[in-house]
């Protein structure tokens, strides 16, 4: 009887085990190399239109963002190939040349500055770190531009300082005449200034901006707010 029973028995599928561990997929999927390819493609876009029809600042403040807000989306492994593809791009385009100079400092400064982003950063570490990185692009810029011169830019810089120092000392009053040390110094302080300037604007564009395509930043310091008139 029972061996009937067990053939009149239908068969059933054994189930799966539930301890076993999932399957690892691909985390790379269509939208992400989708979003990935058009933001590369938008920043090399910025770039080749502000260098042939120059609007001063107003494009410069977008350099780093598509590149940031690939990193806010889909993270550093997509935000690298968004740099890449944009270098490449651009190699094309415009040449090698031009094209490190947008890879250095602004490809590093937007994974730099979606890194900051996205782990909740505070204004001041994500502008100080990403003033430190430009103010290394300025001197990689200076150095690779004064090579394929075959000029110094940096002594043509100083004298330019030293013109203002002069100018600022005359009208003081004053009769000392600035050293070299004095000179480079300050040339360096302006540097670290404007780059300190430049970051805190684009994180203002990026706070306004990037909230509207749902991928907010950290909130500014009190002051800042209430010069925005911001409200939660």
């Amino acid at each position: 009887m029972d061996e009937r029973h067990e053939e009149n028995t239908p068969y059933r599928p054994q189930e799966p085990d539930n301890t076993s561990p999932p399957e690892i997929q691909d985390p790379i999927g269509p939208l992400p190399l989708v979003e990935t390819a058009f933001l590369a493609s938008t920043a090399s876009l910025i770039w080749l239109v502000n260098y042939y029809f120059p609007m001063g600042p107003v494009l410069r403040m977008f350099f780093p963002l598509p590149i940031a807000l690939v990193y806010l989306r889909w993270g550093v492994r997509s935000a690298s190939m968004a740099t890449i593809v944009s270098g490449l791009l651009l190699s094309v385009l415009m040449g090698p040349t031009r094209s490190i100079l947008y890879l250095i400092p602004f490809g590093l400064l937007g994974i730099q500055l979606g890194a900051m982003w996205r782990r909740q950063a505070p204004w001041w570490i994500s502008i100080a770190t990403g003033t430190l990185l430009g103010s290394f692009g300025f001197f990689f810029r200076i150095w690779l531009v004064s090579i394929l011169l075959g000029d110094d830019l940096w002594t043509y810089m100083m004298v330019q300082v030293t013109e203002l120092l002069d100018w600022i000392f005359l009208r003081l009053g004053l009769l000392a005449q600035p050293n070299l040390t004095l000179v480079q110094a300050i040339a360096l302080v302006l540097v670290i200034i404007n780059n300190a300037i430049y970051l805190f604007v684009v994180h203002l564009v990026a706070f306004l901006l990037l909230e509207r395509l749902g991928n907010p930043i950290p909130m500014p310091p009190q002051w800042v707010q209430v010069l925005l008139d911001y409200e939660e």
